[in-house]
């Protein structure tokens, strides 16, 4: 028994039993709010993110925004766990399930998706000139690629969108860590060790022609909730669509000593039809995290490209013999 425990239990008689047995378990009492040495909301620890729980609610689900019950949530995760585990291949493209660190639960509050807002649980539709982007980012995308900037940013491991506000969880490295001083909060992203920097001081965003990979986060704190501002965005993570002019507010708060619940607004109306809203829960993990050495590791884009240029040799002997076969010069 701790020094401070014999102090509370010796000297504060009138200490309740509730609060004693906090103590003991190292938990808050009901209603307590964890607190920094220079009393800030204490948001710090390793929070995952993982969760069988999907961006948009599946059409099975329509009309349902809540599982009922815990019986219900694992039931769905049952059934989506073996329709997900039927269609996972071991050919090109695909891990195979040794390298993804799947789910097993939907997200703490019971929700059928992470978008709140449309009611629906879907995103809202694509504006006719980002449709257009879009569709040719992914014709691109399905073509021989010429180099590396043909390719998805994360392919070329600059940055992926677990990172990138809004942060959505990943098959895998769904891991994030907070630290806290009084002037800033840092979050260090699993996914390619990226870290944000988010200052509390007040400062202005950078000027409207400067655009990051991970955008620029402000914050303040709104009672016991972090309020992120981030804007400055590249528009090039292919989040669903969005461009450059996304703003992304993000709210973190604790919903008990284990469980961070946050919560995202996607403001890009040039993108998107409307502005729409989310939520998740991290749970709290242990630690530490490993360094994810992604460019270190990245065979695969080397390997993506190579085959290209074999593609283009094969291609051009194919041509060349072809023009022999009708007598024309190769």
């Amino acid at each position: 028994m701790s020094s401070l425990t014999q102090h509370c239990l010796l000297s504060r008689p009138s200490v309740s039993l509730l609060v004693i047995l906090m103590i003991l378990s190292g938990k808050p009492a009901s209603g307590q709010v964890l607190r920094t040495p220079d009393g800030q909301p204490d948001l710090q620890g390793i929070w995952n993110s993982s969760t069988m729980t999907p961006m948009e609610r599946p059409a099975e689900l329509a009309g349902k925004e809540f599982f009922a019950s815990d019986a219900e949530a694992r039931a769905w995760v049952k059934a989506a766990s073996a329709k997900r585990d039927a269609g996972l291949g071991d050919g090109v493209g695909s891990y195979g399930d040794a390298f993804y660190e799947f789910a097993t639960k939907t997200v703490k509050t019971k929700r059928t998706s992470f978008i709140v807002d449309p009611p629906d649980g879907k995103i809202p539709a694509l504006t006719p000139a980002a449709k257009a982007a879009w569709d040719k980012e992914q014709a691109i995308r399905r073509s021989r690629p010429n180099g590396p900037e043909d390719r998805p940013v994360s392919e070329q491991c600059v940055a992926i969108r677990t990172g990138v506000p809004p942060m959505t969880p990943w098959a895998y490295n769904s891991n994030y860590r907070i630290v806290q001083s009084k002037t800033q909060v840092a979050i260090f992203v699993e996914m390619i060790h990226d870290v944000r920097i988010i200052p509390l001081d007040g400062r202005p965003h950078l000027p409207a022609d400067v655009h990051l990979w991970y955008g620029d986060s402000v914050g303040h704190w709104e009672g016991n909730t972090l309020v992120v501002d981030t804007t400055n965005l590249s528009g090039r993570t292919g989040f669903f669509g969005a461009d450059e002019n996304l703003h992304v507010i993000e709210r973190f708060s604790r919903m008990d000593r284990d469980t961070l619940l946050y919560q995202f607004t996607v403001d890009d109306l040039s993108a998107f039809a409307k502005v729409w809203k989310g939520e998740l829960t991290m749970s709290a993990a242990d630690g530490p995290i490993g360094e994810y050495a992604c460019n270190e590791g990245n065979y695969a884009l080397a390997g993506i490209l190579g085959g290209a240029r074999a593609d283009d040799r094969a291609e051009e002997a194919k041509t060349a013999a072809e023009r022999r076969s009708q007598g024309k010069q190769p």
